[in-house]
């Protein structure tokens, strides 16, 4: 049975290094976070050396002491197991441990993440610290629960030492039994690759073309990453599943070559995510018409809550965000950090940590500045932190446990991820895709989850939606295909963008027309297809029969041919040799509807997708929102609470057609109704 998120009130509190302060501040520091609405805080993730100094000596009292001192203020305890940072005694004495790099050179200690999964001797030595911890504060009345780890495969996610040579083969022994059937599955035939003994098999090496191995093994790595890492993890999720039995047991992450649904479903009680929202501007808006910047983040917050519906916040961004050399982010500006505070809420967090309590003076992160600054003394951060606090100790306990609804998902699954990072013939469109469609969803104020298609998908968990939108789905199974297809049968509407369903689960072309699999879900075929990459002119799609009704058709081109009587033209290409030709269609299919669209998916294609379905707000008949404004709904068995954020600086219009109550003031609202600039309302 798992363990929920937060069971009595809503969890608010910070990350706090003992470690790093004197002792002399502590209790002031845990007096001001309980006055503040603070009730829980994280701690011990990175002090592996603190714990065992030298290998087989442990001490526990520094940690004793302040963990004894917060439970006195009311503050739980979430504990991390230090095994992201290993000491230098260890990594010293035991070199093999240590992580390799795709050309052979081996990463030395003086940083984080720098070890293997595969190792026999760190998983020994991880398993014996964890042992240690939790028999020591495994029955604990201040510690709640722990996180595995820290941010697993963050930095890198790719291992190449000689232990993951040997795991990877072992991992491919049982996958495929026979080389014969590892042959036939990487295609090895092809420039003379098969292998005719197992000590012949590698994880991908440097190659004369750099970096570019046979794809079906790169994507074989992949798998073996995501399990070889759930199994490092499953040590340490077991000894505390044994001897910490009344607390919870969580990681943070969502990070590549991991399959975080699988990992969460066989170790933990639920997901934790570190969420920082000015990533999405660093990382993700320089080349991007009409951002949504900050607010892209709930997209990220959507694929976190397909993992666990209710979530929590390990690490909460609470300041202006950086290391040393890299990640500059500016200071949030007054409004923000509770802004974002209520955008995990609004995407379905029950607890939320702020990275954290202080700005550390040492270190590479002296400038992932926290709540309190270096000086420590009172700011406007620390006042904002104290504005949620107290609104959260007024209406947690109405929230906690809610759910987000929606009725439209975007579809994603792991082995396109993990194909699309090396095949940039469909990789890259996806990412591309979903952040279109997030962005025509969110100016049209419609929430949207994110479904990852598993094996273990059923077609109860497809249904709960009226569209699914599954943009780039190059690898499909037939398997697939046939749930797909039961789903549109009894009505649902599914969306498919260019490059879909044409490779098996090996990541080999079917010997059939595209779009492979899906071909009778569509009722067209590809009749050709062409990349759009700089060498021909820009191309566009016409919608209808409206001359002016025009928008691009991005990136990859495929020109479709229709084969069934029940499919409908809804677009044709406008411009190039292939103008005239079909580009988007729609099938009628038992009760419900397939559409193809034959480019990359931009904004204005999905909005005109969205016109053509009739799909509207939750909250189109009495409230009227500015594009600023995202629209959130979480919903429990007699409670309903519509979330409305401000992304902008500015104060944004809005018109309630029927009265409704703000939870957070209590105040009546009705009739036009100004929403200050970073500002929220949650209501009911």
């Amino acid at each position: 049975m798992k363990k929920p998120v937060a069971k009595e009130q809503f969890e608010l509190g910070v990350c706090y290094y003992p470690e790093h302060w004197p002792e002399s501040m502590w209790e002031d520091d845990y007096r001001r976070m309980s006055e503040m609405g603070f009730t829980i805080i994280r701690m011990g993730e990175f002090a592996w050396s603190i714990f065992e100094p030298e290998e087989g000596v442990f001490q526990f009292d520094r940690f004793d002491r302040a963990i004894d001192l917060a439970h006195r203020y009311g503050l739980k305890v979430v504990l991390g197991t230090p095994t992201a940072t290993p000491p230098a005694w260890l990594t010293s004495k035991y070199p093999e441990v240590l992580n390799v790099t795709y050309e052979g050179v081996t990463l030395q200690h003086g940083m984080r993440r720098h070890y293997n999964y595969s190792s026999p001797k760190y998983r020994e030595l991880c398993a014996r610290i964890t042992d240690q911890l939790a028999s020591q504060y495994g029955t604990h009345p201040g510690v709640v629960g722990w996180q595995i780890d820290n941010e697993l495969n963050c930095e890198i996610n790719v291992f190449y030492s000689d232990s993951d040579h040997n795991a990877f083969r072992e991992w491919l022994q049982r996958k495929y039994v026979t080389l014969e059937e590892l042959n036939n599955a990487w295609g090895t035939v092809f420039w003379s690759q098969s292998y005719s003994d197992w000590s012949q098999v590698y994880l991908p090496r440097p190659t004369p073309s750099p970096n570019q191995p046979n794809p079906h093994q790169a994507l074989d790595e992949k798998r073996f990453i995501s399990d070889n890492t759930i199994s490092f993890a499953k040590i340490q999720a077991d000894i505390l599943h044994a001897k910490a039995p009344q607390q919870w047991v969580t990681t943070n992450g969502l990070f590549g070559h991991l399959d975080s649904h699988e990992m969460t479903d066989q170790l933990l009680d639920f997901f934790s995510y570190d969420s920082y929202p000015q990533f999405s501007s660093i990382f993700h808006d320089a080349a991007e018409d009409n951002p949504l910047r900050d607010r892209n983040w709930g997209l990220s917050l959507s694929a976190v809550r397909s993992i666990s519906p209710n979530f929590c916040i390990m690490e909460q961004q609470s300041g202006p965000g950086g290391w040393v050399n890299r990640m500059n982010m500016p200071s949030p500006k007054p409004g923000q950090m509770r802004l974002w505070t209520y955008q995990s809420i609004a995407h379905g967090a029950d607890m939320v940590l702020f990275f954290r309590w202080r700005t550390a003076t040492m270190g590479n992160e002296i400038y992932w500045h926290g709540i309190n600054d270096y000086h420590n003394q009172p700011n406007r951060r620390v006042r904002e932190a104290t504005q949620i606090g107290q609104e959260l100790a007024a209406i947690g306990k109405s929230i906690i446990g809610t759910r987000i609804q929606a009725n439209i998902a975007i579809v994603r699954d792991y082995d396109n991820e993990w194909d699309g990072e090396y095949d940039v013939w469909h990789g890259p469109f996806m990412w591309q895709s979903n952040k279109e469609w997030f962005k025509a969803l969110q100016r049209k104020h419609i929430p949207n989850d994110v479904l990852y298609l598993r094996k273990t998908t059923t077609l109860e968990e497809l249904t709960r939606y009226e569209v699914l939108v599954y943009p780039h789905p190059a690898i499909m199974r037939d398997e697939t295909a046939s749930l797909l297809d039961q789903y549109v049968q009894q009505g649902g509407k599914l969306i498919f963008g260019c490059r879909t369903g044409y490779k098996d689960e090996r990541g080999q072309c079917y010997m059939k027309p595209f779009p492979g699999a899906a071909k009778d879900l569509c009722g067209i075929t590809v009749e050709e297809f062409t990349m759009i990459n700089g060498t021909r002119l820009p191309t566009t799609i016409r919608w209808g029969d409206k001359p002016e009704d025009i928008t691009g058709a991005d990136s990859f081109n495929d020109i479709l041919h229709v084969e069934a009587d029940s499919v409908q033209v809804m677009g044709t290409y406008a411009s190039d040799y292939y103008a005239g030709k079909p580009a988007v269609t729609r099938n009628i299919r038992g009760k419900g509807e397939v559409w193809y669209y034959g480019a990359v998916f931009n904004e204005q294609a999905s909005t005109r997708i969205l016109d053509y379905l009739g799909f509207q707000s939750p909250a189109e008949s009495w409230l009227e929102l500015p594009d600023s404004v995202e629209l959130q709904i979480r919903e429990g068995d007699s409670s309903h609470y519509t979330f409305l954020l401000n992304y902008n600086e500015e104060p944004a219009a809005l018109v309630l057609k029927e009265e409704k109550r703000d939870l957070l003031t209590g105040k009546i609202i009705s009739g036009a109704h100004s929403l200050e600039g970073f500002g929220v309302l949650v209501l009911y």
